[in-house]
């Protein structure tokens, strides 16, 4: 039986000769959750926790590991989300830094955060400068996946993933992850999970094994359609600028990353990006990223004037490469 068809939906379990076992109460740890846990865990590396969302992760990542007058050192184009989320958390206490993160990280700083390739902007971090900083690195590592990157391998202390994008890949579930690479980090984050009460439920934990079984597939095929259709789409009169790692390509992403650059292009039209991203027939005008299916938005009216106004993001699904180019040729002839 696969592992992922039967899901223990139990929230307790009985004692064991009057002692605590592995799993008592689910908001501690659960079955499934712990058999997902483990499949990222050999992905990845580290040691391996699941939260009930990308931002409930971030929200254990900042207020587990940091206290009151801490500073994050957060990459200036990181996913806008945490930036926001670090702006409420200010009236804790908690302070933030933004930084090129294609160069060295602020002195100062006691977590640096990073994100491999980030979200719409698609730059890519130096490693090997965050690194040797003194505070320990998170690299949100959403858009390459394990597939593509395993930050811990590069002197990285945790790795994030909003695992409602590539990692489920369907667009079917809304869980987060968290790779610690210290024992003692993922302890101190569990007994944070359990007090706040972020567990991701068994049924999206089972979901996610799932996803797990096709995710080199899904990961790779995404990541050639998504460099031929940023290499046509540099061409095209109608687009002033096309942002893709794989073009060039990015030497910090080039150094890093293996057997491609992910599924996302993100890429400034000449005209009105409503008008491109509401032409599509086949690619899907919706939010959210890296499910089976493509989509394509203009992210100004979620993140405001910190991107252009012309910036659309395209995430690549698994359709046929011509369909997806055809399409996006015709909404662009229409702007």
């Amino acid at each position: 039986m696969k592992p992922w068809a039967s899901i223990d939906r139990s929230t307790v379990w009985p004692y064991i000769a009057g002692e605590v076992g592995e799993f008592s109460y689910s908001r501690d740890a659960h079955p499934t959750g712990r058999a997902a846990e483990a499949g990222l865990e050999a992905l990845d590396g580290g040691h391996g926790l699941l939260f009930a969302s990308g931002l409930a992760a971030a929200s254990a990542a900042l207020l587990g590991l940091l206290r009151a007058g801490q500073t994050v050192a957060l990459a200036t184009d990181a996913y806008y989300g945490v930036a926001v989320l670090i702006r409420d958390l200010e009236r804790w206490g908690l302070s933030c830094v933004e930084f090129d993160q294609t160069g060295p990280p602020p002195a100062g700083a006691d977590l640096i955060w990073i994100e491999a390739p980030s979200n719409p902007f698609l730059t890519f971090p130096d490693l090997e400068a965050a690194a040797a900083h003194p505070a320990p690195v998170l690299v949100d590592a959403t858009a390459s996946t394990p597939v593509l990157l395993r930050p811990l391998e590069h002197g990285a202390d945790f790795v994030l993933h909003s695992a409602t994008k590539y990692l489920g890949g369907h667009h079917d579930l809304l869980l987060g992850a968290l790779l610690c690479r210290s024992r003692e980090d993922y302890d101190r984050l569990l007994e944070f999970r359990t007090r706040t009460g972020a567990v991701a439920s068994p049924d999206a934990a089972s979901l996610l094994l799932r996803s797990l079984e096709t995710l080199p597939l899904r990961v790779e095929r995404q990541s050639a359609s998504a460099l031929e259709l940023a290499r046509r789409l540099t061409k095209h009169p109608k687009v002033e600028r096309v942002r893709y790692p794989g073009l060039g390509p990015d030497p910090l992403a080039a150094r890093w990353m293996t057997g491609g650059f992910g599924g996302l292009v993100a890429f400034d039209v000449r005209d009105d990006a409503r008008a491109v991203e509401q032409s599509t027939r086949l690619i899907t005008n919706a939010t959210s990223l890296g499910g089976v299916r493509s989509t394509m938005e203009s992210r100004r009216r979620w993140e405001g004037e910190r991107v252009p106004e012309r910036l659309i993001r395209l995430s690549v699904g698994l359709e046929d490469v011509d369909d997806l180019w055809d399409d996006l040729e015709q909404a662009l002839a229409q702007a």
